[in-house]
This record gives structure tokens, sequence and C-alpha cells, in this order.
């Protein structure tokens, strides 16, 4: 990571972390987890916005704009005679991997009942809530007794044609006919309590922007391999054959972000103030 690029994160980070601590009341006691009384769906659902942003920014601005000048993704990126990057779900993929070197104990990943790989494939539990998911294509919220992990899943819909093209022609896909607006997965977060504390939503913002950083960090060293490689800087590749940096992607991003991150934890703050609950009331998992 550069120098530029930490402070940028770290200011971000700063912000959010400036803004609890003048915005939430003080500890209700030194036992933290009496100060968790926020329900873990709530946690799972401001995650999800911020992956949905980030996927978004990804998809119209590096992939579709960027194939309209020559840049190339496929599933296949990191092979080293190709150049091209990620589809926006091996984006997700690498920003679920970074996460996965944290002590956070936070999950993401990307399933289906149709995917190209098996592992990708809902099983049990998560299968019968991602029917009724696909059908109401309502967020669906429920424990999980053999992982112990209380589970969060979001319609994953078709919006890009390149992911649609990838399913449809690809030989391992079970299913060949998607279109435009199915639901194709469920982007599908894990924790293992029920209930989490500010502090705890914090970390989790945090894991989820440097597993997005270092995925799209890992782009970029894949980018200078490539025997034409676009220009990285300032400018986007709707300005032609240009990628942003690590900085100015991350800088898009956050700023995407902030304007419902920031009030979305100053409710919640609020939210613990009004109701002092105690840990009696909300069942709370170790």
């Amino acid at each position: 990571m550069t120098n530029k690029s930490f402070w940028i994160t770290l200011f971000s980070l700063g912000c959010l972390g400036i803004y609890l601590f003048v915005s939430a009341p003080p500890p209700l006691d030194d036992d933290k987890t009496r100060q968790a009384i926020i329900p873990v769906e709530q946690m799972f659902t401001l995650l999800q916005e911020e992956n949905a942003a980030v996927r978004a920014l990804w998809t119209k601005e590096i992939i579709g704009e960027g194939q309209k000048y020559g840049l190339k993704f496929d599933e296949h990126w990191r092979d080293a005679d190709l150049d091209a990057g990620p589809l926006p779900a091996l984006f997700l993929r690498e920003t679920a991997k970074s996460m996965e070197k944290s002590p956070v104990r936070l999950s993401l990943f990307l399933g289906s009942d149709y995917p190209i790989s098996p592992d990708n494939r809902f099983e049990g539990l998560q299968q019968k809530k991602f029917q009724i998911l696909r059908q109401s294509q309502l967020a669906q919220f429920f424990y999980v007794p053999d992982t112990g992990l209380h589970t969060g899943m979001f319609a994953d819909i078709a919006v890009a044609a390149p992911c649609i093209e990838c399913h449809n022609k690809h030989e391992q896909s079970p299913k060949h006919d998607w279109q435009l607006n199915d639901v194709m997965g469920a982007v599908t977060w894990m924790y293992p309590a029920s209930v989490v504390t500010l502090e705890d939503m914090l970390k989790a913002v945090m894991v989820l922007h440097q597993g997005i950083q270092d995925a799209y960090a890992a782009y970029l060293k894949k980018v200078k391999t490539f025997a034409n490689p676009p220009v990285i800087g300032e400018h986007w590749p709707r300005d032609g054959y240009y990628l942003p940096s690590l900085e100015v992607f991350m800088q898009a991003f956050l700023q995407n972000t902030a304007q419902h991150t920031l009030p979305a934890l100053g409710a919640l703050s609020n939210t613990r103030q009004n109701n002092p609950l105690k840990e009696r009331d909300h069942g709370i998992v170790e």
C-alpha cells in the first residue's frame, strides 16, 4: 500500500471513529456485552450497502466503461498469459479472501442454486432461505445451527451483460438462459453473534474497506504486467484507456458510501442512547 493510500483509508476510518465519538453516549458499563444492543441484521444491511456501492462502481465505471476502450475481464484473469481483470463476482471473491485474514469473524461469499463452481452451491437451510429470497427478493436473516453463525442473504441480481454472457456460455454452468434482472444468487454475510456493539460495526466496516482495497490493488498489480497497460492515475476509463489509482478508486468509493454509512451509524448510536437495554433482553451470543 502506498503512503497516500494508507492515509486516505486512515482518514476515512478516522472520520467514522470521530463521528461515533461525538455522537455516541458514554458506555453503559465496562462490560462490552452490555453495549451489544444492535441486531446483527442491521450490521449485515449496512455492510451490504457498502458492498453494493463498490459493486456498482466496479461494474459500471471499471468494466462497463473500460470495455469500450479495450480493457478485458475474465474468470481466468489471474492467468499470466491473459491481460484481463476480474468479473464482479471475482472482485467480491478477492474482497472476501482479504477479509478472511482479519481476526474479526465476519465472512462473505456469493452463492447460488446454479453456480458455475459446485463449492458455491447453497445447501440445506441456506438453499431453503434462498428460494424464499428468489421469489420475494427480500433479504433473509437466519441462524445456522450447524455452523453457529447468524446469516444475512441479499439478492444478487443480473444487472450487467458480461455476467450473464459468462454464465450462459460457460461449459460448467448448469444454467444457460440467464436474463437481465434475474436473481442469479445471493451475497451472503455470516457472523457468530446475534447482536453487536457500535465498535463491532466499525471494525466490520474497516475489514470490508480493507478487503475492497486489497482486491483493487490486486487488479492494479496484474494490470502492470499487461503487454499494453492503461495509464494509472487520476483518470477513469470513461476518459479513455485509463484506470484510477488505488487512492482515487478508494476515495470515490468512500465518497459514495459516506452519505449513508455515517447517518446509519449515527442513528444506531441514538438508538443505543434511547434504549439502554440489558444483556438478558437480547439473548446475546458470546
